[in-house]
C-alpha cells in the first residue's frame, strides 16, 4: 500500500503535533512536528515529521520522517482542538 492509499484510508487518523511516540527500530523516542511532509532530499511523502525528544530540533540532519504504522506506542497525546 503506497502513501497515497495510506492516507486517503479513513481508518488512519493523523495524531495532533506534540504528540511523542516510541518508533519500530529506533531507540529514541521522537516527537511529532509535522503532518502530510514530503522530505526535501528524497521528494518522498510521509505521514510524520519528527525530532529527538527531549532534545527537540538540533539540526534538519536529526529530522526523522515516518509513517503511521512504524508507530510502536504513543508515549504522549498532543494537544487536539
Amino acid at each position: 500500500m503506497d502513501y497515497q492509499d495510506m492516507n486517503n484510508r479513513s481508518d488512519i487518523d493523523l495524531l495532533p503535533i506534540g504528540t511523542v511516540v516510541k518508533l519500530r527500530n529506533v531507540k529514541k523516542l521522537v516527537m511529532i512536528y509535522g503532518k502530510d511532509q514530503i522530505q526535501r532530499r528524497t521528494q518522498e511523502k510521509y505521514h510524520y515529521v519528527s525530532v529527538p525528544f527531549p532534545e527537540g530540533n538540533i539540526t534538519e540532519d536529526y529530522n526523522l520522517f515516518f509513517n503511521h504504522n512504524m508507530i510502536e506506542r504513543i508515549v504522549y497525546r498532543g494537544l487536539e482542538m
